[in-house]
């Protein structure tokens, strides 16, 4: 189906000026619901996908919070994420690695990207995408450098 059929279906669900993720799941339950084949709905498939979500959720938490000073960073980048499986480096070992360090910046982009499309009507964050711009130019001329080397 269409993203022009999903966004009526989840229109269809807010309540109370809120799209809560049950409704989702409810109106998903329908066959017949442009919503229905964006989830699992094999119970077993769906209990092992949840819980390499578990899993993911633990590691970031684990990254962002308490490894910090305890022992080695662990990052995701998309070169890995891309492959069956994925997987996190040691932070450390892709500061050394050139194309994973690259790769890691791109991501870092890629990742204020977003947040700045999200959050781009708020002008107090403009400072910040002002930065992000420069950055991008920058790993951009390095690049360059790079490849002309």
């Amino acid at each position: 189906m269409n993203s022009a059929a999903i966004h009526a279906e989840l229109q269809a669900c807010i309540t109370d000026g809120l799209l809560k993720p049950e409704a989702v799941v409810e109106r998903a339950r329908n066959p017949r619901s442009a919503l229905h084949d964006k989830f699992t709905w094999d119970n077993t498939e769906a209990a092992h996908q949840y819980r390499l979500i578990q899993a993911r959720n633990l590691i970031r938490v684990h990254v962002l919070h308490e490894v910090k000073d305890a022992g080695p960073e662990f990052v995701s980048i998309t070169t890995d994420r891309v492959k069956p499986g994925g997987g996190y480096r040691i932070l450390a070992d892709v500061i050394k690695d050139a194309d994973a360090y690259t790769q890691l910046l791109r991501d870092a982009l890629t990742y204020f990207r977003s947040a700045r499309e999200k959050y781009d009507r708020l002008k107090e964050l403009r400072p910040v995408w002002n930065a992000v711009d420069a950055a991008e130019s920058a790993l951009e001329e390095q690049m360059n450098r790079r490849d002309a080397a």
